[in-house]
């Protein structure tokens, strides 16, 4: 994988994300929790946010970006003009990383994250991109369902 195949599908998803948070039904349903749902469709969007901006943009691009993952799931009612916001954000960090790093290494070591939680001894920066992208997927997924679910009521 070279990063600027990375960089690509990165923006493709968030802006599929984008999407999904303006096909919310009203801005209180973004933030809606009902029973067996432990996250709403905002508090997902701001921590897919939140672990790309640290992960790519400021562990591999130093772009100073403060992460705060305990608030990303306890802040609520942020319109959805200001989530917008933010994944337009961190577009800009990821690709902006990624395409200055298009010569990186990818098997390098990536230490920013312990290797043991994905089940491996080591980390390589490529393998570590892939699973950012399938964790955002899979947030992005959750916010799909959770839009349709909510909406019915």
């Amino acid at each position: 994988m070279e990063t600027e195949f990375a960089a690509e599908i990165f923006e493709r998803e968030l802006n599929k994300l984008i999407e999904e948070i303006k096909l919310y039904p009203d801005e209180a349903s973004v933030w809606m929790i009902t029973e067996g749902i432990k996250n709403s469709g905002g508090n997902l969007c701001l921590h897919i946010c939140g672990n790309l901006q640290h992960f790519i943009g400021n562990v591999l691009g130093n772009s100073g970006y403060v992460r705060n993952r305990d608030k990303e799931f306890s802040v609520t009612q942020i319109p959805s003009a200001e989530l917008i916001t933010e994944i337009e954000n961190t577009i800009v960090a990821v690709k902006s990383t990624l395409q200055a790093k298009r010569e990186m290494d990818l098997e390098e070591e990536y230490t920013a994250f312990p290797a043991h939680l994905l089940g491996k001894e080591k980390l390589t920066k490529g393998f570590f991109l892939m699973h950012l992208i399938s964790h955002m997927d899979y947030h992005l997924g959750q916010i799909n369902y959770h839009r349709r679910l909510i909406s019915k009521f």
